[in-house]
């Protein structure tokens, strides 16, 4: 484990394979860690990729510099994140790859920092919110799947975040992965991440201000304000779809295909849910490795 610097965080991260090969950046969603890429770390290594896997701020043993910084979950914070560390560590370009959180800020990056892109694997798509457009209403089907935010909207939500967030990861695991037999060491290694003490601000912060019910973070308002016109992503992209996922659904029709205006591939996933690269590592793997100049 290493630790870096940047302007807001102290980020913890993985740094493994060759100094000299090109590299991944690995980034996990919530709620995991970056034992989701466990297996998919060494399968890039052995291939003469080096891979960056951060925890994500809110996380594990990243922390913030300073007390007055604002816990800001929102997308442009972990879009600019991951560019703050790929700056800090010299890294030009990179693959950039993630799921769910991770994912968001991967296509962040990717969309309004296309050179820093050598390609983009993306979990279950174009992950860009449309902030503006939050208040229209999903079907009832996709509303159901959503209670957790809408329990994170309130206090009680935030108590039993506080007091309950392992078992609520845990059942979410569950929901969100159908067809995962994980372990219970397996959730365990990665529930410690969950103790950090700015968890909970930045998970409450994060699924509020998506909806308009939190202030987002001044700090971030170009970016924010970028994002709002929901811009395409023009770098070579691989979306790894789970058929399992039970938040993100695999539609029959790709409807995101039109987001992604460079070389796009979208693989469906037997039997894996939301948790791509812990559930698929060697497709993970697989996706990565296609969009590397080597």
């Amino acid at each position: 484990m290493k630790k870096v610097k940047t302007d807001k965080l102290e980020i913890a991260y993985l740094d493994s394979g060759p100094k000299d090969g090109p590299v991944a950046m690995l980034m996990h969603g919530f709620p995991y860690d970056i034992e989701s890429y466990s297996k998919v770390g060494p399968l890039l290594n052995e291939r003469g990729i080096r891979t960056i896997i951060p925890y994500l701020r809110g996380y594990g043993h990243t922390v913030f510099l300073d007390p007055q910084t604002p816990r800001s979950g929102e997308q442009a914070a972990l879009g600019a994140d991951l560019l703050a560390l790929m700056d800090v560590l010299a890294i030009e370009q990179a693959v950039l790859a993630g799921y769910d959180w991770g994912g968001r800020a991967a296509n962040v990056v990717a969309a309004l920092w296309p050179a820093r892109a050598m390609g983009l694997v993306t979990g279950a798509g174009y992950n860009i919110q449309n902030v503006a457009a939050s208040e229209r209403p999903a079907s009832p089907e996709a509303e159901h799947r959503y209670w957790y935010q809408y329990y994170f909207h309130t206090p009680r939500g935030r108590a039993g975040l506080e007091q309950n967030r392992a078992n609520l990861a845990r059942l979410l695991w569950r929901l969100w992965s159908p067809e995962w037999n994980f372990s219970e060491t397996e959730f365990l290694k990665t529930a410690s991440s969950f103790e950090n003490p700015d968890f909970v601000e930045v998970v409450i912060q994060s699924y509020r201000v998506r909806y308009g019910y939190a202030e987002a973070d001044p700090a971030y308002a170009e970016i924010e304000t970028d994002l709002s016109a929901m811009p395409n992503i023009n770098v070579p992209t691989i979306n790894l779809h789970g058929l399992a996922d039970g938040v993100h659904p695999a539609p029959a029709k790709d409807r995101q295909a039109t987001k992604f205006t460079g070389s796009y591939k979208r693989r469906l996933l037997e039997k894996v849910g939301h948790n791509v690269a812990q559930e698929a590592p060697v497709a993970f793997a697989d996706a990565v490795t296609e969009l590397v100049r080597i």
